[in-house]
């Protein structure tokens, strides 16, 4: 499959690529704004698998041109993709009282807007059969437990998980399917900046695993759903 991962330089994103790219099944184009990042990853990669078909390209989901992205998925991919991973994302942990406008847009843009934009851009080289993946947060998945500090985070996950929902029905027609994870922790350098100290039960290679793992076979059971992933009850 020709599979596409945003947010790909760190985290359970650059694990989920790991995982993706050991069988040799896949094609993998892998994006971040951290070129140093994505050099590392194919790096590694390569290493786990030198016949890896991995492809890198330092990208914002938020503001660069897609022309561009396009045109390096027609060049490496045929003008087809078959999963979309929507994983970039940005936390802040502040008391809401703390909050600056700013930080809601940066939230906003970053784990909403920018997801809309890339769905839109590729859509079109979508065929039937095709999955989009959203990775939500536990912390937006409704009747679960919050946690202070998260109050802009958890609200622009939210907005992801209803997308999630709407897409499902709009895409119908087309059989593309579209599901979203609530993630709950998992032991990465956004947790770690957002909570010194916190150390999760799972590690940032398990939840990669289950997400690439997800990403391949979940839309053949699941669809238009918003599915926690924690081991913490609400």
């Amino acid at each position: 499959m020709n599979i596409i991962i945003t947010g790909a330089s760190s985290g359970v994103g650059f694990e989920a690529v790991l995982e993706l790219i050991l069988s040799g099944k896949h094609k993998v184009i892998a994006l971040a704004r951290s070129q140093d990042k994505l050099e590392r990853l194919l790096e590694i990669a390569h290493g786990l698998n030198p016949e890896a078909e991995i492809f890198a390209l330092a990208f914002d989901i938020i503001h660069d041109d897609y022309a561009g992205l396009q045109q390096f998925i027609s060049t490496n991919f045929d003008n087809r993709v078959d999963i979309l991973i929507n994983n970039a994302g940005v936390l802040i942990n502040k008391p809401f009282t703390q909050l600056l406008e700013l930080d809601f847009v940066e939230m906003l843009q970053s784990n909403f807007i920018g997801h809309v934009r890339i769905i839109q851009a590729l859509i079109g080289l979508m065929p039937k059969g095709s999955h989009i993946l959203n990775i939500g947060s536990m912390g937006a998945f409704q009747g679960s437990a919050k946690f202070p500090g998260l109050a802009a985070y958890s609200a622009s996950k939210s907005a992801l998980h209803t997308l999630t929902e709407c897409l499902a029905l709009e895409l119908a027609e087309q059989e593309i399917k579209v599901n979203c994870l609530a993630l709950g922790s998992a032991q990465t350098e956004m947790l770690e900046k957002a909570f010194p100290g916190y150390e999760s039960p799972v590690m940032a290679f398990e939840m990669g695993k289950y997400i690439a793992d997800f990403s391949v076979t979940g839309h053949r059971f699941f669809n238009g759903k918003v599915l926690p992933v924690a081991v913490s009850t609400p």
